[in-house]
């Protein structure tokens, strides 16, 4: 029974997982080194070094296809289960992807790539800002953008399809790289002397929706944000992000405080990229802290659900919160710091890290605010709005 629905996958195969399957088989295969190093012919991605390959490494492909076939199988039956109870994922596409990976290997034409020589010729980046004053340099392959646009935006199109089929919502990390994306000559070894390249954005998505129809998208629109930007996002109806930490700088204007969030967006607390909520409060200058008190209009003495109950409380019509911030721990447990190579996204939750005591108290805010679903069981009767860090009063199981 596996074995044949096994098969079925095969023989409906999309590209992708033919190119993925002999990408990893190739890897092991030459001691799992860059795919940059391979003899010239294979590297290239000759149609008879494929040939050759494909037949030499059948066994190794075959199971690194099994291999997709089961997540795939395992994935779609947590999606289901997800969805059953009213919970919808969330997956994201990074605009760019890794020089060493199966996507440029085998579609080298689609990047600024020197085939003769195996390198990038530009390479992706952000100019100095919040997070780097040298910029960063993220060595990513950029697109060439008048090939993909000869054949219809095929590689786009196909993978925004893979992720509608994953998830129920496509978060696309660093949109403004669709306006323009900062390029940044390979031999540099910062990303300061980088510069702005347009982007056909308006049309890679057209095309994407001619293909595979409408799909929930949001868009990261964070950092440097252009009028070019803003007029994309606004064309393609796609709602951007705001992130409270960014939000008290002391202008009334600023586009991340509550007020001014619009409701086709989606509001944060923090977002992966920053700080827990807990740490950036505590590194926070006195003259910072006092902003964020008179625009709340009280003393912050439990800085991660304070800023929970306002990005609750805000117009957009989705809010997110890190569990970092809902389980209100400090800098121990922040996920990724922009720029750094190690040690990030290694934190994960315990199973004893829950209690009834916070699902009770975000139950209390997520209805006070209007943001829980009409079919979501009644919360159960509670002493207090939410649970401050000393409290030890317990929820009862009464749903």
């Amino acid at each position: 029974m596996l074995m044949a629905e096994f098969s079925r996958f095969i023989d409906i195969a999309p590209q992708w997982l033919r190119d993925y399957s002999l990408f990893v088989s190739l890897k092991d295969h030459f001691g799992g080194g860059w795919w940059l190093d391979w003899p010239a012919d294979i590297r290239a991605h000759e149609g008879a070094a494929i040939e050759h390959w494909t037949v030499e490494l059948a066994a190794e492909i075959r199971f690194q296809s099994f291999v997709q076939f089961l997540f795939q199988r395992q994935w779609h039956a947590l999606r289901t289960y997800a969805n059953q109870k009213g919970i919808r994922l969330i997956g994201d596409i990074p605009i760019f992807v890794a020089l060493d990976s199966a996507d440029v290997w085998a579609n080298q034409p689609q990047f600024n790539f020197d085939i003769a020589t195996g390198q990038p010729t530009w390479i992706a980046g952000v100019p100095p800002d919040y997070f780097s004053p040298t910029g960063q340099r993220w060595g990513n392959p950029t697109y060439n953008w008048p090939v993909m646009m000869n054949d219809g935006f095929s590689w786009w199109v196909e993978r925004l399809r893979t992720m509608r089929d994953l998830v129920d919502i496509v978060r696309i990390d660093h949109f403004r790289g669709f306006a323009a994306a900062w390029h940044v000559a390979n031999d540099e070894e910062t990303a300061i002397n980088g510069h702005w390249e347009e982007a056909p954005g308006a049309e890679v998505f057209s095309a994407a929706r001619r293909s595979i129809g409408d799909f929930p998208v949001i868009v990261e629109d964070l950092g440097l944000i252009t009028a070019d930007v803003v007029t994309l996002r606004e064309i393609l109806g796609f709602p951007g992000m705001n992130v409270l930490h960014f939000a008290f700088d002391g202008d009334p204007s600023n586009v991340y405080l509550p007020h001014n969030n619009r409701r086709d967006s989606v509001t944060y607390t923090a977002t992966h990229d920053n700080q827990t909520t807990v740490g950036w409060w505590s590194t926070l200058s006195e003259e910072d802290r006092d902003r964020a008190r008179h625009y709340l209009g009280h003393p912050i003495a439990d800085p991660a659900w304070d800023l929970l109950r306002v990005a609750l409380a805000s117009p957009a019509n989705t809010a997110i919160v890190p569990m970092q911030d809902i389980l209100r721990l400090g800098d121990e447990a922040r996920m990724n710091t922009p720029a750094t190579t190690y040690g990030n996204w290694s934190w994960k939750m315990q199973p004893g890290h829950l209690d009834w005591a916070l699902a009770d108290g975000l139950r209390d805010l997520t209805s006070t605010y209007g943001r829980v679903s009409d079919d979501y069981p009644p919360r159960s009767t509670s002493e207090f709005d939410y649970v401050s860090p000393t409290n030890d009063v317990k929820a009862t199981r009464s749903w």
